[in-house]
């Protein structure tokens, strides 16, 4: 077996791992099912990419990002790596020739978005794989009660009955420890290898600040720290707003939603990346998969609903280990909205029978039909026709995804495809009547193998620059020979899709798990309340904070937060120190307590002021903290 730093260093530069790479690397190789807790940055992609090289067989790595999956097989193939993604969008034909390509050939990574797997062409060709590891990303979407949980990553499991002795990896950046059980559980994990890296940021400060004004905080933050900058927004049309009025102070930024195009999205996040535009304002729909190491700011202008999506996006600045800030800007009815959120994400099963006829209606599907079809959706035409809330028409699609009755990708693209369905005969006949379109047929025959056996992918602007013509003049031929029934043209697909998993029924019949759906809402409540503690501490260290929420409980404090900085700056008067000081050590004495606990025991004492003594006697190690989070005195 290959050594596994001489194919570090061969392949991707490096002369060594990062924290728990090798650990985890190492597990796999054994034959271990393993569980790996690497945050944003840290690197979890190698995790699975240098075991697979080191062995014979290719590593299915199954994702849900499509975008993830496109830039990592085309990474390795910069190296030189044989790899291949099959994923929602993807033609027969295109996703037939990947599959031979990855059961004939010596390709080492077949990248799989988790709905491929039940298809019976997946399942045709799984046995003809020779596969050495499976990687299952973003692991947390297989635990319902994860924060984004996704119904399709529940039959990642029935893949042992189908390939014994093989190990999984897998992976998340974000998950709390109810959520890592589950994982392992779904994941029908006997006796696995857990790692967990800490999710101490020691580099990154965490504040927060009450801000009617965002623009205003922003414009001043982004003056005072140079460097390059991501603005989160909830809403779009904010994202464009807040980048003008950047670009209007003189600081060039540029906005990113999903509802722009691909070539759109592509453009402004090169930009950003080679530090062209130093502010990207956008929303959530960027950042995933994007490793940009000189972020000094994330700022988010409004609050996310979960404390996981928080550390994600928070965590983009500061990945070269250099100070970084990522600061939360909010008003007090916008917490308020937030404690009020659970009833409208989850919306009654009315609403959803509603918004589900809405949508068969704006398709124009009918009963019986409909499973396996993508469709256009676009959210705002579909919300202004029928007079529908838009939030409320998210969270229904995001119900129906849940109970797999469709699934909805914003950034799906498409590419225009071409099939001739005539005969060699007739369109022989066609091409000596048609003088004009005989250079585009014979360009098309030329160009493209297999265009007679089934849809082929093109490109307009090639054929454009092939005929040395404009573009719209190709669409139009294209669409000319559709019309005479040459070819079958399916124009390029740059929109948002809905793809129906299940036949369409009666609104009437429409069926929902009301009882898990129902603990999914609880576990929301449960999140929310988080971020809204959060929010409102004042006295304990943020990063504590984050820390703890996901299992991490032996932390010391930052230092650097707004709320370590705030108790710096109320300084203790010797006597107070001392009093403190000998009033923790005999209260705590043999036992343990909670931080709660101890602070309730020092009445009398101002809440920052014990903080101050309770940090210091952990630093020095005269106090610690267990992974319970329970403060006992130091052996």
């Amino acid at each position: 077996m290959p050594n596994i730093h001489s194919i570090l260093k061969e392949y991707w530069g490096y002369h060594s791992f990062r924290p728990l790479q090798e650990e985890i690397i190492t597990a796999v190789l054994s034959g271990k099912d393993t569980l790996a807790l690497l945050p944003t940055g840290g690197g979890k992609s190698l995790c699975f990419q240098v075991p697979a090289m080191a062995k014979d067989g290719l590593c299915l790595v199954i994702s849900p990002l499509i975008a993830l999956m496109k830039d990592q097989v085309e990474n390795l193939r910069r190296k030189g790596i044989t790899a291949f993604a099959i994923h929602a969008g993807m033609g027969r034909k295109d996703v037939i020739n990947a599959l031979k390509v990855a059961t004939e050939s010596n390709c080492k990574f077949l990248y799989v978005s988790p709905e491929r797997l039940e298809t019976s062409l997946f399942k045709e060709y799984l046995p003809g794989l020779d596969v050495n590891l499976v990687a299952v990303d973003e692991a947390h979407c297989i635990s319902q009660w994860g924060y984004d949980f996704r119904p399709p990553y529940m039959r990642i499991a029935a893949l042992r009955a189908e390939l014994p002795g093989i190990p999984i990896l897998a992976l998340t950046a974000s998950a709390t420890p109810i959520v890592q059980q589950d994982i392992c559980d779904k994941l029908e994990f006997k006796q696995p290898s857990i790692f967990r890296q800490s999710f101490e940021r020691p580099n990154l400060s965490y504040s927060q600040f009450a801000q009617e004004a965002r623009i205003n905080k922003i414009i001043d933050i982004l003056q005072k720290v140079p460097g390059s900058s991501i603005v989160y927004c909830k809403s779009r049309k904010r994202t464009k707003t807040f980048s003008d009025q950047l670009n209007m102070q003189g600081i060039k930024a540029d906005f990113y939603h999903a509802g722009l195009s691909q070539e759109e999205r592509t453009k402004k996040q090169d930009a950003w990346i080679k530090n062209d535009t130093r502010v990207i304002v956008c929303t959530n729909a960027f950042g995933m998969g994007i490793d940009k190491p000189n972020v000094r700011t994330v700022i988010h202008a409004d609050v996310p609903d979960c404390l996981e999506n928080y550390y994600q996006e928070a965590g983009r600045a500061g990945r070269d280990g250099q100070k970084a800030y990522a600061i939360l800007l909010h008003d007090h009815k916008e917490v308020g909205d937030l404690e009020s959120l659970p009833d409208i994400r989850f919306p009654s099963l009315e609403d959803i029978r509603h918004v589900y006829q809405a949508i068969v209606n704006y398709l124009q599907v009918p009963t019986g039909s409909g499973e396996g079809v993508y469709y256009n959706f676009e959210v705002t035409d579909f919300v202004s026709k029928f007079k529908l809330d838009a939030w409320l028409t998210t969270y229904v699609i995001k119900a129906l995804e849940q109970d797999g009755w469709l699934s909805f990708n914003e950034q799906v693209f498409l590419p225009s495809k071409v099939q001739f369905v005539t005969n060699k005969d007739w369109l022989y006949e066609f091409e000596k009547s048609s003088p004009t379109l005989e250079p585009l047929i014979k360009t098309l025959l030329r160009t493209y193998e297999g265009i007679f056996d089934g849809p082929v992918g093109i490109q307009e602007k090639n054929l454009a620059y092939l005929l040395r013509k404009e573009q719209p003049d190709i669409v139009n031929q294209l669409k000319i020979l559709d019309a005479n029934a040459i070819i079958e043209y399916i124009p390029q697909k740059d929109k948002p899709q809905l793809y129906f998993l299940r036949r369409r029924v009666k609104a009437e019949d429409l069926v929902i798990d009301m009882v898990n759906y129902k603990k999914r809402k609880e576990q929301y409540q449960h999140r929310i309340d988080t971020m809204v503690r959060y929010i409102r501490e004042k006295q304990q260290c943020r990063s504590q904070y984050i820390a703890a929420y996901f299992g991490d409980k032996a932390t010391r404090a930052c230092g650097i937060c707004d709320n370590c900085l705030n108790r710096q700056q109320q300084p203790l008067t010797t006597e107070e120190f001392k009093e403190i000081h000998q009033r923790i050590l005999t209260i705590i004495g043999p036992d343990s307590f909670t931080a709660d606990a101890l602070l309730l025991q020092l009445n009398g004492i101002k809440k920052e002021k014990a903080w101050q003594v309770i940090n210091y006697l952990q630093a020095e190690q005269i106090i610690s903290v267990d992974e319970k989070g329970l403060i006992k005195l130091s052996p």
